[in-house]
């Protein structure tokens, strides 16, 4: 009937996920792992947002579908950031659960499946509107 709260499942130095204090090398660590993952699909994601804008703004009317597929590629790229995150805030703590304490390390696979199928989505897309474009 009443679950725990996620932060509450996750311990680190038997502290709760949402009051531990982390100690400057941990710090350091979390940091560049925030640096290095989600900075990566942010700027991919703002590429992107730059790709479409100048192929709305510079190309006629006929490009306009590959302007906004590289728009809602940057929204999906934005989206898988922002679930590596949820996943990556996982990385660092053990789980608790009915067995007790267990140490569990997840890698990011999930989050690059999610990131290849819709990666090969789009790119189908843009050939099937580049394909088009000869008509």
């Amino acid at each position: 009937m009443f679950e725990t709260h996620p932060r509450d499942q996750y311990h680190l130095r038997e502290h709760r996920a949402r009051s531990v204090v982390l100690t400057p090398e941990e710090l350091v660590e979390v940091r560049a792992a925030q640096r290095t993952f989600e900075g990566a699909y942010v700027r991919t994601a703002l590429s992107q947002f730059s790709f479409a804008l100048i192929v709305l703004k510079i190309f006629t009317a006929e490009f306009y579908s590959i302007g906004a597929l590289f728009a809602v590629y940057g929204f999906g790229v934005l989206f898988a950031s922002l679930f590596r995150r949820q996943q990556g805030n996982k990385q660092f703590f053990s789980e608790v659960g009915e067995a007790g304490d267990q140490r569990k390390f997840r890698t990011s696979g999930n989050v690059v499946v999610a990131l290849t199928v819709l990666s090969v989505a789009a790119y189908a897309c843009l050939l099937g509107l580049t394909l088009r474009l000869r008509q």
